[in-house]
Parts: C-alpha cells; sequence; structure tokens
C-alpha cells in the first residue's frame, strides 16, 4: 500500500501512524512544509509560490495564507505523481489548506483528514473566560474563516478522524457520521510510574524523589488558554496551606493558542508578577521547554498534576500523566471530563476558581495514601482506553482497512 500524509508541521499526529505503516512494509511519504524525519517514511518539503502580500487586510490574508499553502501541497503531490507515485490512501490534517487541492491530484485515491477542531465564536474556547474581551465581530469573521479548510475537506474527503468525542461534536452535524473518534495514542510501555524516579534541578540546587510533595504543571505555552492564570492564582492559598510543596511548571513562554498580550510582555510574566509577592519563589520553579525524558521523569515524580484548559483540543500530557500514575487535578471542561472521572480516575474542580483548584490539590496532598486507586484508575484508563499499540494503531488500522476496501 502507498500512503501519503500531509501536515505543515509533519510528522506531528501522524508520527506513530506513519511509523508503523512503513515498518509494515508500505511505502510512506510524509510531506509538509519543513519536515521532521520518521523511521521509514520518505519525507519532502512542499514550498509556496509567494507570500500573501502585507497590504491585505486580515481576513484575506488568512484566505490567501491557506490557500498558498493548499497550491503549495497540491505542486508537490503533482510532483510525485509524475514520478509514478500513485498513494491508495492520503492522510492529511486540512486545518492550514493543505487539503484544498488534493481530490484534483488524486481523485481515485481514498482521504482521510484528521479533524482536530473546528471553531465556533460562542460555546467552545472563544467568549469562554469573562476576563478576557469577548470576540468583536471581526474577531469572529476571522474565526468563520479559519473553519475553510476544513469545510473544503469535509466536502471531498472519505472519512474524518478526531481524537476526542467533544472535538467531534463542533463539527457540522451533516458530516459527523462520517467521521470517527480514535485518540492519536501513548505509549504507555514507556510512559509509566517509577518509584526510583530522581529529578535535580540544579540551578535551583534542588533533588525531589515520589516521596516528596510536587506540584506539576504542564503547557505548550504559559497562556489563559490552558488556564495559566487561574493556576497562578492558586498558587499563594496553595504553598501556604502546604510549606513543603514544591511547584514544577513546565511550558514556553511564548503564546499558541491565546492572543499575544498588547503590552508586549509575555503571559509568564504577567501573571507570575500578580501573585509573586506572595509566594515563597524558593518553591516555584520554571523549567521552560524540557526534553521527552525530562518531561517524563517530571509526571513520574508528580504527587498532583494541575491540568486547565478552555474548551478547546485535549493536551496529549493529559494521557501522558494519567500513564505516568499521576493524580490528575483537572478543569471541570470540556474535553477534559470526557477523560477525568471525578473521584474514580482524578479530581474536577471549577474552572473559574483558584481558591477551588487550591483547596482540591492541597487536600490531595494532605491525604495522598488515599489517592493512590485514583492514581492507578488513572493508570488504568490511559492503557484501557488511549494504549498506543494495543488500542489506537488496531483501530486506525481498522478504519483504514475499512476505508480502502469498502464499497
Amino acid at each position: 500500500m502507498n500512503t501519503l500524509f500531509i501536515h505543515q508541521n509533519f510528522p506531528s499526529q501522524f508520527t506513530h501512524l506513519a511509523a508503523a505503516l512503513a515498518r509494515r512494509g508500505n511505502r510512506v511519504v510524509g510531506l509538509g512544509l519543513s519536515p521532521q524525519a520518521v523511521p521509514g517514511v520518505e519525507v519532502m518539503a512542499y514550498t509556496l509560490s509567494q507570500h500573501p502580500h502585507p497590504a491585505l487586510d486580515g481576513l484575506l490574508q488568512e484566505s490567501a495564507s491557506n490557500t498558498l499553502r493548499g497550491e503549495g501541497a497540491a505542486l508537490a503531490a503533482l510532483q510525485l505523481k509524475e514520478q509514478g507515485f500513485a498513494p491508495d490512501l492520503v492522510c492529511v490534517h486540512p486545518g492550514w489548506g493543505e487539503a484544498f487541492f488534493l481530490r484534483d491530484i488524486f481523485p481515485k485515491s481514498r482521504i482521510l483528514c484528521y479533524l482536530e477542531y473546528y471553531y465556533h465564536a460562542f460555546g467552545a474556547d472563544s467568549n469562554f473566560d469573562p476576563e478576557f474581551p469577548h470576540q468583536s465581530y471581526p474577531q469572529r469573521f476571522h474565526l468563520r474563516m479559519k473553519n475553510t479548510p476544513f469545510l473544503h475537506a469535509l466536502e471531498t474527503m472519505d472519512r474524518g478522524v478526531c481524537p476526542t468525542a467533544w472535538q467531534k461534536s463542533l463539527f457540522p452535524a451533516c458530516y459527523r457520521d462520517r467521521i470517527e473518534v480514535i485518540h492519536d495514542g501513548i505509549d504507555t510501555t514507556a510512559v509509566r510510574p517509577s518509584a526510583q524516579v530522581v529529578v535535580t534541578l540544579k540551578r535551583d540546587n534542588l533533588t525531589l524523589t515520589p516521596d516528596d510533595e510536587v506540584v506539576t504543571y504542564v503547557a505548550r505555552s504559559l497562556e489563559p488558554s490552558r488556564g495559566y492564570h487561574i493556576f497562578m492564582r492558586a498558587l499563594p492559598e496553595l504553598l501556604g496551606r502546604r510549606p513543603k510543596a514544591h511547584v514544577l511548571i513546565v511550558g514556553d513562554h511564548t503564546t499558541s493558542y491565546s492572543p499575544r498580550p498588547v503590552d508586549g510582555r509575555s503571559y509568564k510574566d504577567i501573571y507570575l508578577n500578580e501573585v509573586a509577592a506572595q509566594l515563597d519563589m524558593s518553591r516555584v520553579h520554571f523549567l521552560g521547554k524540557l526534553r521527552y525524558a525530562q518531561f517524563l521523569a517530571i509526571l513520574q515524580v508528580s504527587t498532583a498534576h494541575v491540568y486547565l484548559t478552555v474548551p478547546f483540543v485535549l493536551s496529549w500530557s493529559v494521557i501522558e500523566a494519567m500513564s505516568a500514575g499521576c493524580l490528575l487535578v483537572g478543569s471541570a471542561t470540556p474535553p477534559v471530563r470526557e477523560v477525568i472521572r471525578h473521584g474514580e480516575n482524578g479530581l474536577l474542580f471549577d474552572y473559574f476558581s483558584p481558591s477551588h483548584l487550591a483547596d482540591t490539590v492541597a487536600t490531595a496532598l494532605e491525604r495522598r495514601d488515599e489517592m493512590l486507586p485514583l492514581r492507578q484508575q488513572a493508570r488504568r484508563t490511559a492503557v484501557e482506553r488511549y494504549d498506543l499499540e494495543t488500542v489506537c494503531l488496531p483501530r486506525q488500522f481498522k478504519l483504514i482497512e475499512d476505508l480502502l476496501f469498502s464499497p
């Protein structure tokens, strides 16, 4: 079987599936703007014929950027076709326009779209947190334009795949019967609890083990979309109640999903400065971006792992933390509630209440021995529902088989 994967940041969500198909002896090609190597996969970069003119207004910039990426991906696909490559299956993330013209290049190929998120002005991430201004009409127009590549893909795809049921529910109802809910998968054999792990913070002259009292928070970027401001506001009460606790914060100081602060500062500094005078900063540790092995060690040493998000895409780190046997303390927002069941495999709190978060974590630390069944059930949930080799890849293979051989 010949398979073409297309993602602006290949391999991204296709990492495991592309490698697994290559291991099975299939020819697999990965296409992206700056593709990264994957074992057994041929990678190819597509290029843009031009960039949108800077004089275009915001809505036209969005449309032009997506169209140019679609053109670039299509021309690279055409080059592959002219070289004799005929994919049986095309797997594409359409969010940046790469799927626009694929049906024209490969009319007989089956197209499987990775449908990550469909934007809404209300009812999801936008206009969720009243602390931040509601979207203006031009900003709402921008959200609608961000859905344009998905609408094209929904019309031309054979099937779609979405990592959570809640994310699927955001897509137009008329297309949902062609969308499967399958998570990307976590290697629960590699990501597992360890009683022997040791984390050394040389800068702070600190060594931590699972016997210490450690609160962890992880996000790609420290920003309001992932509740960083709520987390920081909970720390004065939490650290006041737990004088031996250390807080490890992992994440970049840039932005990924939230708009950039208008004053040029980082959200990290804005919300740290808001509470810094109330904190013992010798117990608050900003670790920045970590290598994966370091990230896993942070999870393995964690006594309580806090995850917040507005209603948005579920982070891989949630399932990784559960797989590592963390006590998950999560915001009661979708799609977190789809994964964490309060009092069974984790604890939930009111997203808008720093005090509720602080009390939930402080109580969990105080009763850490009583939390062991929740940690064990969190690990079981990760293994039974999200394991890469035994659950997610088999379901992805079954979807591909059905797609290729169904009428």
